[in-house]
């Protein structure tokens, strides 16, 4: 069974032409790893493949979730998982191309053991002091207590909670689970592009000036009570300002691509501690053809 290869970066660090390339190469299929490609009329907002590039090799779960549904990243998963196995059952290679670091975490490692936030339990702590929380994080897990900011109480909130959640101490569920991420990273191939932070600001500013004359305006402009998620895609808020007057088009395009840039900053944030992931060092006198020659297949 062919194993999944992940490719991952920044938004405008060129996974998209990387993914096509591999793809040619092993005669595989790329599946969507972003979190705003999945939904249909926002092609050009969210830079999705271009329909010359969907012809080359076949994609998979670009443009297939209605604007106003949620989405998240365990119906990314439920959705994705299964795509994925179709591919290999079929002998051929997923390619697995994205940004969207959670929804990548949730298709090679599962969603996290750390239960979420309980809204009664938090507000019994809340009303708590701060020597009383400690106080308790310390007899109930006292290896979890060590290594927690004692002096931020929103910390020692959310260490305690999980322990009383979960029935476990914090500290057996961080290090079972960083066992098992272990683990599965020796099983998992995958690409990190890398640009000089500069030079990915001039392909951001680049694309931000091609998305907007392109049909990103007109995509906004007929958008229909998008949902939650949905609207959290960059450039529909900007744009919305535009349409509605309250900024100039100029004054729309700096502020897409200072979301963009800060957007990018947290994707490389995320993505230097996937430690398995090959970095490929990017630049424009390096074409889509000489990184994928540096990837180990």
């Amino acid at each position: 069974m062919h194993q999944p290869i992940y490719i991952c970066g920044s938004t405008a660090s060129g996974k998209s032409a990387l993914a096509i390339e591999i793809a040619k190469r092993l005669d595989g299929e790329v599946i969507n790893g972003d979190a705003y490609q999945v939904y249909q009329g926002l092609e050009i907002i969210t830079a999705a493949p271009s329909a010359e590039e969907l012809t080359q090799v076949p994609h998979h779960l670009f443009s297939v979730i209605d604007t106003g549904e949620e989405f998240d990243a365990q119906r990314y998963r439920e959705l994705a998982l299964p795509v994925i196995k179709d591919v290999q059952d079929r002998g051929k290679t997923p390619i697995v191309v994205g940004g969207s670091g959670m929804y990548l975490k949730f298709i090679t490692h599962g969603p996290s053991p750390v239960p979420p936030s309980d809204p009664i339990l938090r507000s019994e702590l809340e009303a708590r002091s701060d020597s009383a929380l400690i106080d308790e994080l310390q007899r109930v897990d006292p290896e979890g207590a060590a290594a927690t900011n004692l002096q931020n109480r929103r910390y020692v909130i959310r260490a305690l909670e999980i322990c009383l959640l979960s029935g476990k101490k914090m500290s057996e569920i961080k290090n079972d689970w960083n066992a098992e991420s272990d683990a599965i990273n020796a099983t998992l191939r995958g690409a990190l592009l890398q640009w000089d932070a500069e030079a990915l600001r001039q392909r951001i500013r680049q694309r931000t000036k091609i998305m907007l004359d392109s049909g990103a305006i007109e995509e906004v402009r007929q958008l229909i009570e998008p949902s939650l998620t949905c609207e959290k895609a960059i450039g529909i808020r900007q744009i919305r300002g535009y349409l509605n007057g309250e900024i100039s088009l100029q004054e729309c395009e700096d502020q897409v691509f200072y979301a963009t840039c800060q957007y990018a900053k947290r994707q490389r944030t995320w993505f230097k501690k996937e430690h398995w992931l090959t970095p490929l060092p990017c630049d424009d006198n390096v074409h889509t053809g000489q990184l994928a020659d540096l990837i180990e297949y």
